[in-house]
């Protein structure tokens, strides 16, 4: 295969940054999308030139690190595939594809295509946990939890940060992750107890970080590559309004 790339590069946050054409041949259609940055890298090493830089750590579809917007979609034009996952015969011979980082305020471009996404850590930081002391660690069989609450939160619990739901949602909103993390716990007994407070602070978190207000497009769970479901979010702001008329703040 024959490929034309559009990469944008950008130096640093504080650089202009700009798109660049390469051109790649020979290309595997069994490739993976970053074994052909590994690639372009090599040959523009080669050639004294400085590489693309791209996050990356698995390369299995776990760590969410590897975030491009590639030809106008997060993670590419494949439905519940990271962007490791996607593979070069997604594309056609000949064909140009654009390769963008995440467009977001709180996610500001380090350089290239990497972005930083602490502000997701500051998220978690600020109510994602449970705090209460439960002593040692108890027998699995200790809590009894029903099958469909503990699959509940099981599939919240698969949400790997990655930001595509922010990238995807013309507001740039976080609704869906900061939606996960705390349906991960609230629908458990370990989490119920403080599950106020978590929706309080974490809302309180994401609007600080400069994310935008979500308007229920669906495009967050759409884009996302473990399809975290709309429900979570309805479970937020369930959690969120439950929480300020509870509180002194309402």
């Amino acid at each position: 295969m024959n490929i034309a790339l559009k990469v944008w590069r950008q130096k640093n946050s504080q650089t202009p940054g700009k798109m660049v054409d390469y051109k790649l041949s020979d290309v595997s259609p069994d490739m993976s999308f970053l074994e052909m940055f590994d690639v372009l890298n090599e040959e523009l090493s080669h050639k004294g030139e400085e590489p693309v830089a791209f996050d990356h750590d698995c390369r299995e579809g776990i760590c969410g690190m590897c975030s491009m917007y590639i030809n106008g979609r997060p993670h590419g034009p494949e439905t519940g595939t990271t962007t490791c996952q996607l593979h070069m015969r997604s594309f056609n011979d000949g064909d140009t594809i654009v390769v963008e980082p995440w467009r977001a305020r709180a996610f500001p471009v380090i350089k290239d295509l990497v972005v930083d996404r602490e502000a997701f850590d500051r998220i978690i930081q600020a109510g994602g946990y449970v705090s209460v002391n439960t002593g040692s660690a108890p027998d699995a069989n200790d809590i009894l939890i029903p099958r469909e609450i503990a699959d509940e939160a099981m599939d919240a619990a698969q949400c790997i940060g990655c930001g595509a739901c922010v990238a995807a949602c013309k507001n740039a909103s976080a609704m869906l992750f900061t939606a996960a993390k705390i349906s991960q716990l609230a629908v458990l007994p370990q989490g119920h107890a403080e599950h106020q407070l978590r929706a309080e602070r974490m809302v309180a978190q994401m609007d600080a970080e400069g994310f935008g207000a979500c308007s229920f497009t669906g495009a967050c769970s759409v884009e996302c590559p473990k399809s975290i479901s709309l429900d979570h979010i309805a479970r937020l702001n369930r959690e969120y309004l439950g929480a300020k008329l509870a509180s002194n703040n309402a």
